[in-house]
């Protein structure tokens, strides 16, 4: 998703609460992500975006049959109660039972793995500062960008001191690691049909 950032003003407002975010998100067209009371819109992505989308979203769910792990699309809100993020994942990855915000019974709290597809809009927001709000994430153990644009993989991983290791993927022979789900994703599966 493109990350735009303009707060609602459509709705009159610069500064919401959680209820009446999660009350606009019910009849909402556009999804919005929450940051410390300011709301943002997301755009709508580009066909490749879409593509790369479902090649992820297809293939982890053929790797990660029978194991207690499932990705989830970017329709699954995520909410970080460490620091107010409520936001929308391109992919995440859920292990076990979702485990639901205590303000709202559809955002889940405790994804795995997330990643995003970059786009040029959204490229320094998802490496930065983006980054650094799903930091807090207790569960989180896996961080992948995927670049909408070339053939770019960048896997964050936390290794054993916890602390997070950058693998970069750029040939389309090469397979990324996603350590905490024990598994390769190969990047001809990534960018099949992009023209990449």
């Amino acid at each position: 998703m493109s990350y735009v950032r303009e707060p609602a003003v459509a709705y009159g407002k610069t500064k919401y609460s959680v209820e009446e975010y999660l009350a606009m998100q019910k009849i909402a067209d556009t999804k919005y992500e929450l940051y410390k009371g300011e709301v943002f819109a997301m755009s709508g992505a580009s066909t490749r975006h879409n593509i790369i989308s479902v090649n992820l979203i297809v293939s982890l769910s053929k790797i990660l049959q029978g194991k207690p792990c499932r990705p989830y699309g970017s329709d699954m809100r995520i909410h970080i109660p460490e620091n107010t993020l409520y936001t929308y994942p391109d992919v995440s990855i859920i292990c076990g039972d979702i485990i639901p915000s205590d303000e709202d019974e559809d955002s889940a709290t405790q994804p795995t793995v997330i990643i995003e597809i970059l786009s040029p809009s959204t490229k320094s927001y998802d490496r930065g500062d983006k980054f650094k709000l799903y930091r807090a994430i207790p569960s989180l153990r896996d961080y992948i960008l995927i670049d909408s644009e070339s053939i770019t993989v960048e896997a964050f991983s936390l290794n054993d001191e916890m602390l997070w290791e950058l693998r970069e993927y750029k040939k389309p022979d090469d397979t990324v690691k996603i350590k905490s789900m024990d598994c390769e994703l190969g990047l001809i599966e990534i960018y099949r049909d992009t023209k990449l």
